[in-house]
């Protein structure tokens, strides 16, 4: 699909574009569904996201899209919130024991830190379905 954008606006409504279309800004702005702060995410899996050095340091650094989709393609591994490892679910009994997402944490994942970064550069409709990564 061939689109061409231009800067006009500001509007979170979605209309199905065809080919050859103008998206202006008002409709290449993404909507935002849920928590504007928290993205939707388990309290714990984002308080250890913006407490770690990962993500304060090294995230901070990059601002730009292109930067992170770098980062994405050389660093990420694993898609689960947690570092393999890194959660000790031993001393928890019961529903708790071993249930991912409930009870202690770990050191969060390096694609989680980058989901949440992407998040915080508000992507464009544009950047969302680009194909150029």
């Amino acid at each position: 699909m061939e689109v061409s954008y231009e800067n006009e606006g500001y509007d979170n409504d979605y209309q199905s574009k065809s080919k050859g279309s103008i998206l202006t800004r008002k409709n290449n702005t993404m909507p935002m569904w849920g928590n504007e702060r928290t993205m939707n995410l388990n309290t714990l899996i984002l308080t250890n996201i913006q407490s770690s050095h990962y993500f304060k340091v090294n995230l901070y650094e990059l601002k730009t899209y292109h930067e992170v989709i770098d980062e994405i393609y050389y660093k990420v591994q694993h898609l689960e919130p947690w570092e393999k490892g890194s959660r000790k679910t031993s001393g928890q009994t019961g529903m708790c024991g071993g249930v991912r997402g409930v009870g202690a944490g770990g050191i969060v994942s390096t694609a989680f830190c980058l989901l949440y970064k992407l998040f915080t550069l508000k992507l464009t409709r544009k950047q969302v379905y680009s194909t150029s990564w």
